[in-house]
């Protein structure tokens, strides 16, 4: 089997600087500074659009400014519940160690959107990955399973893209809820496959990103999809392309962020794949061991609601 990732060796790969470099445009020189009420009423500084390449051979984007290692499997988990179309913190936390949607699905803010506590909505990611797609024969699969067939029955398609984004449960106006409790932030993945070079590229498209706290786990869940896509149809996953529609740093992470700008960035590490896993609904965060992260100390990064 192809291994999803051709790593340079650890000492040959380069220091990658398009994170912190991020944060600094947000925090010094963004787009737009103001005041969001849904932020707890407090500044927000924020970029429009950002474009950032990861080329698998020089290691995954596991950020190294703090460290984040006991977070790795649960990032993972999060995006595998996502595939398997949960929308429940209940499964997200005991089937997928995925511990970090507490804090949005308390029993006041599901309320807000006529939600049981816990239940982040048929708008969530886990739904809309998996919205129905019928097949000639009638039978329904998932988006995602369609979108397997179809890579691998036409390769060169352009039209491999993986959307999580439904106009009629995310979109509200006066006198009209919407029916989930955070509008998906990120998820719409594209994936450009060459059968001849056997090389795979992803192009994720992020609306909206925590740049400071949220934003290290998203480079994680596309990393993995890449990861998993690639060994499940005998590629060799190349670059991870990574476009932020509109990046935000909040004022009560000001501080965390600054005191981040101050440390050196490192390598990136390597992030294994069992390569007995051949089937892509067969995956779990375990299946993903990481090696060579040299990161500086843990820092924890606030989030407002």
């Amino acid at each position: 089997m192809v291994a999803p990732c051709n790593y340079l060796p650890y000492e040959k790969r380069t220091v990658d600087l398009q994170y912190p470099g991020m944060l600094e445009r947000t925090l010094n020189h963004p787009d737009d500074v103001q005041v969001l009420p849904f932020h707890e009423n407090s500044e927000t500084r924020s970029i429009y659009g950002h474009l950032l390449r990861f080329p698998m051979e020089n290691g995954v984007p596991i950020i190294t400014e703090r460290d984040i290692s006991k977070l790795v499997h649960g990032a993972i988990g999060e995006m595998l519940s996502f595939r398997d179309g949960v929308r429940t913190y209940q499964e997200m936390s005991e089937k997928y160690g995925c511990k970090f949607w507490k804090k949005w699905v308390t029993k006041e803010q599901c309320a807000k959107f006529d939600l049981p506590e816990g239940d982040l909505g048929d708008g969530s990611y886990g739904p809309a990955w998996t919205q129905p797609v019928i097949t000639p024969d009638g039978t329904q699969i998932t988006q995602i399973e369609a979108l397997l067939n179809q890579m691998r029955d036409y390769p060169r398609s352009l039209t491999h893209r993986l959307n999580n984004w439904m106009p009629d449960k995310v979109l509200q106006w006066e006198g009209r809820k919407r029916n989930v409790v955070v509008a998906p932030c990120h998820g719409d993945v594209s994936f450009f496959l060459n059968p001849d070079t056997k090389c795979l590229n992803v192009h994720h498209d992020q609306r909206a990103a925590d740049e400071g706290s949220g934003l290290p786990f998203n480079f994680i869940h596309y990393t993995a999809l890449g990861m998993m896509v690639a060994q499940v149809l005998g590629y060799t996953f190349k670059e991870l392309v990574y476009t932020i529609r509109h990046g935000e740093i909040y004022q009560v992470q000001y501080e965390s962020i600054r005191e981040l700008l101050t440390r050196e960035s490192r390598r990136f590490p390597t992030l294994h794949l069992d390569p007995s896993v051949k089937d892509f609904f067969e995956f779990r965060p375990e299946h993903f061991t990481l090696e060579d992260y040299d990161p500086h100390p843990a820092m924890r990064i606030p989030t407002p609601l």
